[in-house]
């Protein structure tokens, strides 16, 4: 079986990863494309909750109550609250954390695009949205169904989407609305819709009575559910949320819908432009259907498939804010002294774990690249190794939740950095090769003679490893992966 080549190597830790630190790409060099995709399986085979430590899983609301019935007064309102912000913090930083470990990275890679997916906004209570993220992240690489079923079905989910409101005689469209326009049909781009809205509204009555204990635990509440027939996509019956649920993965429309999105964002965005992309999908989303919808062989099938290594889909992808981040850690083994800049650094470029814009997710692609957020981007390399202060401003979402995240003053990186197990991989590396060996790894294509030239000034100069990741860094390309 034909071996993977170091560039192919790179190209699928970036994509189906983080990227790769120069000790990963040469343990996985001489393998077969097939052997390598495996092992990315395989390291991501086990599943660890995250926890959340330090704050009470409270929300706002409960603790004003506490304090009108006498209970707490306004200074311990004053400190729970800050105790929740402080875990709604933790639960974004330890997912960060997650994903820049050594094993699971396909599994995080993946719950990250489910989070843009099946997009939700932290609520008041932070274990409502840790039950969320851990659900995405158990069934990441499971069977599309179980986890459509199971994400509906968080309090953070029905919360978000107001099901908790939906009632017999007093109905609310908004769950049923998005668990068909987003979370499996989509919208037709062409020929007759996929759903009507006589179709959403008689939904809406299938999911009354879908909701959660204050304790947040998802109960089906008996006497607020409508047991009338309604009349779903030409089929008529008492239906619950759970016949729904089974009719929209019944619809192949489902299955070309989460393939395209899936193509879309592992292999080239621009995938609707292109006719015999589309007939790749195509067939793709066939056997995604076939399969009962398994991911991970959906997966797998777009990792081990000739085209995806080929030359127009590397570099194509834009690394979103939260990859950027990760990456960076990832490569040079980085840590932070404090929380609070990997929040800021999220803030600033645009993407904020647990916060994402509205109920359709991140926007992504050219959307992540303004003239603010570019020049930060490529500063932030250096920023993060120097232990810099930054004064900039993030970026104003309109939410309240996240001004306990803002810090007066500007933000101190304190940083710690393992260079010396990134310098340990180029050791042996001759100094005239040093800067095309390093480039192989954080770059997706070779230096160009001006790149060339900025690795070496003043003319003659022999840069360290340090310096010339750095400075490559800060280079566009690093932003494609």
């Amino acid at each position: 079986m034909q071996r993977i080549q170091p560039a192919e190597l790179r190209h699928l830790y970036s994509r189906a990863g983080f990227g790769a630190t120069p000790a990963q790409l040469e343990q996985a060099s001489g393998h077969s494309v097939r052997a390598t995709v495996r092992s990315l399986f395989t390291d991501s085979q086990s599943f660890t909750p995250l926890d959340l430590t330090g704050g009470e899983l409270v929300d706002k609301g409960e603790l004003k109550q506490m304090m009108r019935a006498g209970q707490i007064d306004r200074l311990e309102l004053r400190a729970k609250i800050k105790e929740a912000a402080l875990a709604q913090r933790g639960l974004n930083v330890e997912w960060i954390d997650q994903m820049v470990g050594q094993k699971g990275a396909l599994r995080e890679k993946m719950a990250l695009f489910w989070h843009g997916h099946f997009a939700c906004r932290l609520n008041q209570k932070p274990g409502f949205m840790l039950d969320y993220v851990n659900v995405i992240r158990q069934h990441a690489l499971g069977n599309f169904g179980e986890l459509l079923m199971a994400v509906s079905k968080t309090p953070a989910m029905l919360q978000f989407l107001n099901n908790q409101q939906n009632r017999k005689n007093a109905p609310n469209e908004n769950f049923a609305r998005e668990v068909m326009e987003l979370f499996t049909l989509g919208k037709a781009v062409s020929g007759p819709p996929h759903y009507t809205e006589r179709d959403v509204k008689e939904a809406a009555r299938a999911f009354t009575g879908w909701g959660y204990t204050p304790e947040g635990q998802f109960v089906f509440r008996e006497k607020v559910h409508d047991e009338g027939e309604k009349t779903i996509f030409g089929h008529t019956g008492p239906y619950h949320g759970d016949d729904v649920i089974a009719m929209l993965l019944k619809d192949q429309h489902t299955a070309r819908h989460i393939t395209t999105k899936l193509y879309r964002a592992f292999v080239n965005e621009t995938a609707a432009l292109d006719k015999t992309e589309q007939q790749r999908i195509d067939k793709l989303a066939d056997r995604f259907y076939a399969s009962n919808y398994d991911i991970g062989a959906l997966m797998e099938s777009i990792f081990t498939a000739d085209w995806f290594y080929d030359d127009r889909n590397v570099g194509a992808h834009i690394k979103s804010p939260v990859e950027l981040l990760v990456g960076i850690r990832h490569l040079v083994g980085m840590t932070f002294s404090e929380p609070q800049p990997q929040v800021f650094i999220q803030r600033t470029l645009g993407q904020m774990l647990l916060y994402p814009p509205n109920v359709a997710g991140w926007p992504g692609g050219r959307n992540w690249i303004d003239s603010s957020s570019l020049l930060f981007r490529m500063k932030l390399p250096d920023y993060v190794f120097k232990n810099a202060n930054v004064t900039v401003r993030a970026k104003e979402d309109g939410d309240v939740n996240v001004q306990p995240f803002e810090r007066k003053g500007g933000n101190k990186f304190t940083t710690q950095v393992d260079w010396a197990g990134f310098e340990q991989a180029f050791a042996k590396t001759p100094p005239a090769q040093l800067p095309d060996a390093i480039a192989a790894c954080l770059l997706p294509w070779p230096l160009t003679p001006d790149q060339r030239k900025l690795l070496t000034q003043p003319p003659g100069a022999t840069n360290s490893v340090r310096q010339m990741a750095t400075t490559m860094m800060s280079f566009p390309e690093f932003q494609l992966c």
